[in-house]
């Protein structure tokens, strides 16, 4: 099984997803139920389920949630603690490796949760796409607007589409318009000195088409005479 946790945060960046992921095939889990509520916080399970059932079909894992406010007795477990709690409570709810349990205890105002991925589970559930559902949990935390049961509804919900699809950097783009730009400059400069080329002979065959044949009658005699023409001071006279 794999682990982890986070704090709260209300500036929360969701993760990019960076990662092209296949769902666990059919079969792979016992299926459960969705969630344990010790706090009485859900009083409608559909709307809770509706995105934690999305996020099953969507990666082939079956999260659970357990929200709480007590870890073994006490109301303010260590990051320890929490994590002993969690990967027991896994071995105790579930009898595979295909199951992803969130446990999100909340107490005096402020939360901790815990994941634990069981270890078919992690070939889906990385941790990157454990950390984008943990960011969805912080980010929607602080939406008043939101009942419980939508609140980690939607954070199930949109960390499954999030982590079933890869995200292209936008400098991607830019590389490759810089990249075309680059190559359009070059087939410019190259065009560009071809066609100057081609000016250059087309003026030189303009020259020699427009040159007397009388001219280079004149031209071949001046070089027979230099050939010919004694050295000044040469003479055996």
């Amino acid at each position: 099984m794999f682990s982890g946790s986070t704090n709260a945060n209300d500036t929360t960046v969701i993760t990019a997803s960076t990662i092209r992921r296949e769902a666990l095939p059919q079969g792979s889990v016992n299926e459960t139920n969705y969630y344990t509520d010790e706090l009485g916080w859900i009083n409608n399970p559909t709307q809770l389920t509706g995105g934690l059932k999305n996020f099953y079909q969507q990666t082939g894992v079956q999260p659970h949630l357990y929200i709480t406010d007590t870890v073994n007795g006490s109301r303010s477990p260590s990051n320890t603690d929490l994590d002993v709690f969690a990967n027991n409570l896994y071995d105790q709810l579930f009898t595979d490796e295909a199951h992803l349990l969130l446990v999100f205890f909340e107490y005096d105002g402020s939360y901790m949760t815990r994941y634990v991925a069981g270890t078919q589970a992690k070939t889906v559930i990385d941790s990157e796409a454990a950390d984008i559902l943990l960011d969805y949990i912080d980010r929607y935390y602080y939406d008043d607007s939101l009942t419980d049961e939508v609140y980690f509804s939607m954070a199930f919900n949109d960390a499954a589409e999030r982590i079933m699809k890869v995200e292209r950097s936008p400098w991607i783009a830019v590389f490759v318009i810089i990249g075309i730009a680059a190559l359009l400059l070059i087939l410019f400069v190259w065009w560009r000195n071809m066609k100057k080329q081609k000016n250059l002979e087309a003026q030189q065959r303009e020259e020699m088409l427009n040159t007397p044949l009388e001219k280079y009658g004149d031209l071949e005699m001046e070089k027979l005479e230099k050939r010919y023409e004694e050295p000044n001071g040469d003479s055996d006279q």
